[in-house]
This record gives structure tokens, sequence and C-alpha cells, in this order.
């Protein structure tokens, strides 16, 4: 139980996806303008990349190693990931219509979130239990969620202050994020 814990922790401050990681940066800042669409996504990314930890371990161990298919690891995991989100998408449009507009097509980019992938390939290379792969993608997910948030709040904050022209949208989402990058490494040890 320890153990789990200490992925839990490791996988949403330590490796955070976004911040120690530097993947996943295309949602994070073309959705974190407004707390409300950066809160959908971030459930959305965290049940993709929970279900996906989940069904791509018994993929891997059961299916692709007996058969010595290994090599076919990124295509399936990249067919399971698609699937997923194609489910998302079904029920987003069904039960918050308006959250699916909002998301537009970051939604649907979600197959292609390299964090998404690459919490399926960690657990693939750290040999992680069916347990610890779990706890490790739904870490990853929180740990976007969590990085999704503090940015919307941050950049709703900015649209009252008082910046410059040149400085706002994208420039300044980037040093921002780039501020908090480098305050998340602290959680590494290594400032």
């Amino acid at each position: 139980m320890t153990q789990l814990i200490g992925i839990l922790i490791l996988s949403i401050f330590v490796e955070n996806f976004v911040f120690s990681q530097i993947l996943g940066l295309c949602p994070f800042i073309g959705v974190s303008n407004k707390f409300d669409s950066a809160y959908g996504m971030g459930l959305a990314v965290t049940f993709v990349m929970f279900v996906t930890g989940i069904v791509t371990w018994p993929l891997y161990h059961l299916i692709l190693v007996p058969l010595q298919l290994e090599y076919l690891e990124t295509i399936a995991f990249i067919l399971v990931i698609a699937a997923l989100v194609q489910f998302v998408e079904i029920v987003m449009k069904k039960t918050a219509r308006n959250l699916y507009q909002a998301l537009g097509v970051y939604l649907p980019l979600i197959t292609t979130n390299c964090a998404v992938l690459g919490v399926a390939l960690i657990n693939i290379k750290r040999n992680y239990s069916f347990a610890e792969a779990a706890v490790n993608a739904l870490g990853g997910g929180l740990g976007f969620l969590m990085a999704l948030l503090i940015m919307a709040g941050i950049r709703e904050r900015l649209e009252l202050a008082e910046i410059p022209a040149s400085m706002k949208g994208a420039p300044i989402a980037f040093i921002t994020g780039g501020i908090m990058a480098a305050a998340f490494i602290g959680f590494s040890g290594l400032i």
C-alpha cells in the first residue's frame, strides 16, 4: 500500500506529465483559458488515462507478450486510446453539450495526446504490476488535471491584469507554464 501511495504522489507531483515530462502541452495551453473548460478537459483526460492504464496492461502482458508481438505495443495502445476518446466524446456530447462545444477540437486531440500514450508506455517500461499501473495512470491524470486547473486559474486572473498587448494570450501562457514547470522541479529535489 505504501508503494502505491508513493507511485501516486510521484506521478502527480514529481513526474507531472505537463511540468516535468513536458507532455500534453497542446490541451494545456489551448484549453486553460477558462476554469470550466480546463476542469472538463482535465476530467476527460484523467478518465482516458486511467482506463488506458488498466486496459493496456493486460493487453500487453496477456496478449502481446505471449504472442511475441511486443513490437506492436504503440499501435495497439493508440487503438485503445482512440476507442476510449470516442466513448468519452459520445458521452460528453449527450450529457454535457456546453462543455463538449467549449472543448471543441481539443477533445478529439486527446487521442494524440502524448501524455495518454506516455502513461501506457511508462507502465510497461517500469514493469509495473497491474495495481501499480492503475495507480500511475490515475496519478498521471490527476496531475494533468491539477496542471490545467492551476493554469486556468492563473490565466483567468491575467485577463484582469494590465499586461502589454504583445504578451497577451499564448506568450504569457508559455511564460507562466515555464515558471510553473521550474517550481515543480523542486518536487524532484533538483533545486
